[in-house]
């Protein structure tokens, strides 16, 4: 209950106490006075603007796939990145816009607000026609009200310290999730692709039933769309991978959909594509901000689930990107004070009739390629969106719809290409293969909120606390460390927050060091301090030359656990900390096998069969190199 202890004492404590307080609850006072102008303003400036960029094409397509105008989609790529800003401890992730959250938005406004419920009878044509403006007003009510709740949920959720729940998201069950609900992204597109008006289907099979009536509905596909999507697809897929291809040579990514977006446009103006050939264009946009609106309480109760549904897949999702990078640049990502960033960027965001934001794959890989360093980055790519709201965005009324699906299609081939883990996992572990074909099938076959509940990989008991070895006597220089319960995906994190806290407790007190990623401190320091002897007080601290974890309690590793293992014995090898394992079972050495451990860098050399012989291996002072060049000899005999 920490964050609700912080919340407390903000209320009681003064002094030093307060200071700790607000800096625990709003990060941004911890990082920003601290910021460093001259080593990281150019690099979060060229990334604020690429990745601003980016918001536009995306935020206007994800806004259709949400059921609502493109401009709803510009509102919800500013406010919440805003609110993420000050609240936020992911450096490198673009919250955002997200095709998974949209379309399961789109999912609750088209049940809520469905065509049917809006058609009124024209006088002038003597038939019944589409009410679009109160249809699109209603259904932003709606996607507003849900988002509102959905925030409520992960405030709530991160003051009880719900972060844990991500401890039982594995890596196949996110992947196969994902990939499912890629396919009903895709399905819910075809409409503008060929310029169709199939039926909303909604509940169990609705993706196959609205397969089927596409499919029915293609004599009647309007060329014209039709012509502009191949087009728009051929286009960005072709300028993409140029830009992979001279990606080492461009300073800044070719910004194609932008380009896409604004050549399109002039296209559509010049030739007048919607008068001429009946294609679907955005319409129009007005420029400006909305002034907030309390989202109707009314609404509430028909979309709880839903709410809570967004809750979780936007958190899931976000905690697994933004862990990616911490792991990556060596720092931590709070996973409770990200469900409280989230949540006051949705809540807030819907009283601004925002629809629910989670982070994007491709915008932060551009965020981070770009040579953002910091969240910075994400606060001036929400100044582009506004520019472009304020000013620039009524230019893009006459943009095709059919150009906004084709971008939805190719920044999704990441996510299709995900269907490659099936043959990996068949070779390395059968049994998350199992679960990520069941996940997808759970996910295609039913809503992805809906495939959202039974799909968790649960466990018959919680993850086991993780414990020490105990030694009668500490080896200077030597880290043995032994976890009471087998790694998997449910304590992988906790393996390696206990890892650093007992590596951590080698040095001396009065010390602080990154070690890699998993030392986690306040106070980075520079790399060559690292491998140094600090004297202070009296006492000489120095940094373990070598770890050894003993796996002998560990009888199964899932590919979660065994990429573990591999960045633990990556990340620490960098600072010139050698990472051995001992005490394997059979399966164990087979698990690590089959899930690619072992390479020309890794060999079977860093294992051993017991404590005592990797500490002569490891312990330079009392092994002698007759002795290490016989227990190497060994290793290679049966390494091979």
């Amino acid at each position: 209950m920490i964050k609700m202890i912080d919340f407390y004492m903000l209320c009681k404590c003064s002094g030093p106490r307060l200071k700790s307080c607000m800096l625990s609850c709003v990060p941004v006072l911890s990082w920003l006075p601290r910021y460093s102008f001259r080593e990281n303003t150019m690099g979060d400036l060229i990334s604020g603007i690429s990745v601003g960029i980016m918001h536009l094409p995306q935020g206007m397509a994800y806004a259709l796939l949400a059921g609502v105008p493109p401009v709803f989609g510009l509102f919800s790529s500013f406010y919440p990145i805003l609110i993420y800003f000050i609240f936020g401890t992911s450096k490198h992730i673009s919250v955002g816009t997200y095709a998974v959250m949209s379309v399961m938005i789109g999912g609750v406004t088209e049940r809520l607000a469905p065509n049917l419920n809006f058609m009124i009878w024209d006088n002038a044509t003597n038939q019944t026609v589409l009410d679009i403006v109160n249809r699109d007003a209603e259904r932003v009510k709606v996607a507003a009200a849900v988002t509102f709740l959905s925030g409520l949920f992960q405030v709530l959720l991160g003051l009880v310290q719900f972060g844990f729940v991500v401890t039982y998201l594995s890596e196949p069950l996110v992947r196969g999730y994902t990939t499912g609900a890629a396919i009903h992204v895709i399905v819910s597109q075809l409409k503008y692709t060929f310029g169709i008006s199939p039926d909303r289907h909604s509940g169990p099979f609705s993706l196959i039933f609205t397969v089927i009536e596409v499919c029915n509905l293609l004599p009647k596909t309007n060329v014209g769309t039709l012509v502009v999507s191949l087009v728009t697809i051929v286009s960005l897929i072709v300028v993409k991978e140029l830009n992979t291809y001279l990606g080492k040579k461009l300073p800044v990514p070719i910004p194609v959909e932008l380009l896409g977006i604004i050549i399109a446009t002039v296209i559509s103006w010049q030739v007048n594509l919607h008068g001429k050939y009946g294609v679907e264009v955005v319409g129009e946009i007005p420029s400006g901000l909305q002034p907030p609106v309390l989202p109707e309480a009314s609404i509430f109760g028909q979309v709880i689930g839903d709410a809570f549904a967004l809750s979780v897949v936007g958190y899931g999702i976000a905690i697994s990107l933004g862990r990616i990078f911490a792991l990556k640049y060596g720092y931590k990502v709070d996973s409770n004070q990200e469900l409280i960033a989230l949540g006051l960027s949705n809540s807030i965001g819907g009283i601004f009739q925002c629809f629910a934001i989670s982070c994007s794959m491709s915008r932060s890989m551009v965020q981070e390629s770009t040579g953002g360093k910091t969240q910075v980055a994400g606060a001036l790519s929400a100044m582009v969106i506004l520019i472009i709201t304020m000013w620039i965005g009524s230019l893009f009324e006459e943009l095709p719809k059919a150009v906004l699906a084709a971008i939805i299609y190719v920044n999704l081939h990441g996510m299709m290409k995900q269907f490659m883990d099936i043959p990996t996992l068949w070779r390395s572990n059968k049994v998350d293969m199992l679960v990520w074909l069941a996940t997808l099938i759970l996910t295609v076959l039913f809503n992805p909120d809906m495939a959202q509940h039974p799909s968790y990989r649960h466990t018959h008991s919680h993850p086991q606390p993780l414990t020490l070895v105990s030694q009668v006597k500490e080896i200077p220089g030597i880290v043995i460390f032994r976890s009471s319960a087998t790694l998997y995906f449910a304590n992988a994190e906790m393996y390696q927050d206990a890892l650093a806290d007992k590596v951590r407790s080698n040095v001396s007190q009065q010390q602080h060091y990154l070690l890699g990623i998993h030392v986690l401190s306040c106070q980075e320091v520079e790399p060559d301090q690292l491998n140094k002897d600090v004297e202070k007080d009296g006492a000489v601290s120095t940094l373990p030359h070598a770890i050894i974890l003993d796996l002998s309690p560990v009888n199964f590793l899932d590919t979660v656990g065994v990429k573990t293992l591999r960045g633990i014995q990556r990340d620490y090898s960098v600072i010139g900390v050698e990472v051995v394992l001992c005490g394997c079972q059979t399966a164990i050495i087979e698990n690590l096998e089959n899930c690619g451990f072992f390479s020309d860098g890794v060999t079977k050399a860093c294992i051993f069969s017991s404590i005592h012989d990797a500490v002569l291996y490891c312990n330079p002072h009392k092994c002698t190199v007759a002795v290490r060049n016989k227990l190497q000899a060994l290793i290679n005999i049966t390494d091979h």
